[in-house]
């Protein structure tokens, strides 16, 4: 008995060695999404003298949660009921941003790695038994920029049964994120399947570019609509010259205006305008999501206001040839209008750029533009830009 018990011993110690583990610590499950909308946030840090729950976009989570340490060196902390949706978070331990090491899901900043957790219960944006559509991430090379590039690329389902032509969706992310963003966090390809499946949309092709052209966040590529901007803005450029090319080349896709849309937020948005009010020939359809033209009217910016009914900082526009100016052709041409059938805002009330948008708004109008504008709940945050495009696309192509 005592030799077959020593062998079963052995046994076990070469099975657990040749598994590659060492001596076991605690077992953390991190994030853990509990049946009432709670969550628990943890981290083995044993040797760490603070840790801090990083994710702004987490209700009441803003300056960042403490985690609390147990005996056994792991942190933990429970927020919520958090409203069903997806979050990105990061823990900050001595000062040091880390992600969750217990959790696989992940989503890419412009110039950061993000953590995720996703809290299902709302209807549209969740995970279901439908048939599904395809999110690749594909490269090209940018003539214009001289470099190797990154788009992500959604396909609806039955798209791969290589049948028929579908019309194209243009989705810009924010300042200080990535191509990749919108379809993670931002769940466009679960909202379009479930979208689809409902026989709300059209099925369509979703392209999502990069609208950085350098990792250096908020600098080239940023976008603004500012006097003085370069006419040859890189992402602009990058876009027209590359981008549609590549797309209309390798998908089945009509390249027609009539079956083209394009809509961003925060910076995508201001990104959108410059792009389509120059080229409305090009698109029948513009979704502005939490933005402007941003920089052109002095005051507002990306981000929460400071404070409930206060204004946002001011800033005095650069020198130069107002946006108003430099487009005043593209602006007041009547024809290019005459094929335009959505232009379409939304902002939340308690963002930063409400009063930019307000402001754009009412200059597209005084051109004869006629926007639709809707008021939401809610700042600048994912929580509203999911929503927004579940209320954009089913007005797409129809």
């Amino acid at each position: 008995m005592a030799t077959g018990r020593f062998f079963m011993a052995m046994a076990l110690a070469v099975s657990a060695f040749a598994q590659g583990r060492g001596p076991q610590g605690p077992v953390v499950v991190s994030p853990e999404v509990q049946p009432d909308r709670h969550v628990v946030f943890r981290i083995l840090a044993p040797q760490a003298q603070a840790v801090r729950l990083a994710g702004s976009d987490i209700p009441g989570n803003g300056q960042g949660a403490p985690l609390t340490k147990g005996e056994n060196g792991v942190w933990e902390v429970t927020l919520g009921p958090i409203d069903p949706g997806t979050y990105r978070y990061n823990f900050n331990v001595d000062g040091v941003s880390v992600i969750d090491p217990r959790s696989p899901m992940i989503s890419e900043s412009n110039n950061n790695i993000w953590s995720m957790v996703n809290v299902p219960g709302s209807d549209f944006q969740d995970t279901k038994d439908v048939p599904r559509g395809a999110v690749a991430a594909v490269t090209y090379y940018s003539t214009a920029l001289k470099k190797f590039r990154r788009m992500h690329v959604y396909t609806p389902p039955g798209y791969d049964l290589g049948q028929g032509k579908f019309p194209t969706f243009y989705l810009l992310h924010g300042a200080g994120d990535s191509d990749e963003a919108w379809s993670s966090v931002g769940r466009a390809g679960f909202i379009l399947d479930n979208l689809i499946a409902a026989k709300k949309v059209k099925p369509m092709i979703v392209v999502m570019p990069a609208g950085h052209t350098s990792q250096t966040g908020g600098g080239r590529g940023a976008g603004g609509a500012g006097r003085g901007q370069n006419a040859t803005d890189e992402f602009v450029q990058d876009f027209l010259t590359d981008i549609m090319p590549y797309v209309e080349k390798h998908y089945r896709v009509y390249a027609d205006r009539q079956h083209r849309a394009i809509a961003g937020l925060s910076m995508g948005g201001s990104q959108t305008l410059n792009i389509a009010i120059p080229h409305l020939d090009k698109f029948a359809y513009i979704g502005v999501f939490s933005s402007g033209l941003i920089g052109s009217f002095g005051g507002g910016r990306a981000g929460r206001a400071p404070a409930p009914g206060a204004p946002p900082p001011a800033a005095a526009p650069p020198p130069g040839p107002t946006w108003e100016e430099q487009h005043k052709a593209d602006l007041d041409n009547a024809a290019a209008k005459k094929g335009l059938k959505l232009l379409w805002f939304s902002t939340g009330k308690d963002d930063g750029l409400i009063t930019t948008t307000h402001a754009t708004v009412e200059l597209l109008k005084k051109h004869g533009f006629e926007p639709v504008f809707q008021e939401s709940p809610g700042a600048h945050t994912w929580l509203n830009w999911r929503n927004y495009l579940n209320e954009f696309a089913p007005q797409l192509f129809q």
